[in-house]
């Protein structure tokens, strides 16, 4: 007997693809029309085919911006990895103690983008903060409004303090989803607690860690508020991203064509690497289970 599909489950997924269509494609298609265009005022605009997009590859500030920002892309994702996957490692599995590390864990990501940048730019001063102030008291002239290096380093250590619990939170999740019989197996054979982690645990991860490197990459790689409201993208350039110079250059300059084409030749740089992130993720592993 032949079984009727049935196809109205299609209606519940409609109003999803109608959100997308107005908040991400029509957008996106009045991106396109701007970036091959010469726009003097919104009645006065010229063809200019791919003119833009030949000046943006070519522009030495967003070359470096380029850069700094997969400096600081790998910087992060380098350090946030292993410390979470170390965090949710250590964080308790049974009883209030569990309950009360989740919400511990938690409140970082609960704070807004404008305020971790805030909260760090009190903290980092030297005359009122006490991470600044205790570096000064030290012997070590701490100033990130000055010093490049202060500021570069204050922005990861933000960037570190803010997102590191989400990967912690991925990696609690995906640990305490691995059946218990295989820690049972691991105590009968007498291994050590390395060998768990690195035959057990560590492979159980692996698809909780694509999400979080996909995750963090895309969102360090868009990174805006937290170093503008920190450092203003200074001093002189050393903390102003990718963002920020799409921001001035659409924004503080009003030059809508090049940012048009900017932010589209932003926006296939992050596909194009989050692309490469996953093959190499996926093709490792399908060589461990070969």
């Amino acid at each position: 007997m032949n079984k009727i599909e049935n196809n109205k489950a299609w209606f519940l997924v409609l109003p999803v693809f109608i959100l997308v269509a107005f908040s991400a494609i029509i957008p996106l298609m009045t991106v396109v029309n701007y970036s091959v265009q010469d726009i003097f005022d919104p009645s006065t605009r010229y063809f200019v085919g791919t003119e833009w997009f030949v000046q943006v590859m070519h522009d030495a500030e967003l070359q470096a911006a380029l850069l700094r920002q997969f400096v600081f892309s790998l910087t992060i994702l380098s350090i946030e990895i292993p410390l979470g996957i170390g965090v949710a490692l250590l964080m308790p599995t049974k009883g209030k103690a569990a309950s009360l590390g989740l919400i511990l864990v938690a409140i970082p990501l609960l704070i807004p983008w404008n305020v971790v940048g805030t909260i760090w730019q009190i903290y980092g001063r030297a005359d009122i903060g006490l991470f600044g102030a205790a570096l000064n008291a030290i012997g070590i002239e701490y100033n990130y409004a000055s010093n490049p290096t202060h500021a570069w380093l204050t922005v990861v250590l933000m960037d570190v303090w803010h997102w590191t619990p989400l990967v912690a939170l991925l990696c609690y999740s995906g640990l305490r989803a691995i059946p218990e019989m295989y820690y049972q197996a691991a105590r009968i054979d007498k291994a050590s607690r390395w060998a768990v982690f690195r035959y057990i645990q560590l492979p159980k991860l692996t698809n909780v860690l694509i999400i979080g490197v996909l995750l963090r990459f895309m969102d360090s790689f868009m990174i805006y508020t937290e170093p503008f409201v920190l450092t203003g993208g200074g001093p002189g350039n050393t903390t102003t991203f990718l963002s920020q110079s799409l921001v001035k250059q659409a924004i503080g300059q009003f030059d809508l064509g090049p940012a048009a084409a900017f932010s589209l030749v932003y926006f296939l740089i992050i596909l194009l690497v989050c692309w490469l992130f996953y093959t190499i993720i996926m093709n490792m592993q399908n060589d461990k289970r070969g």
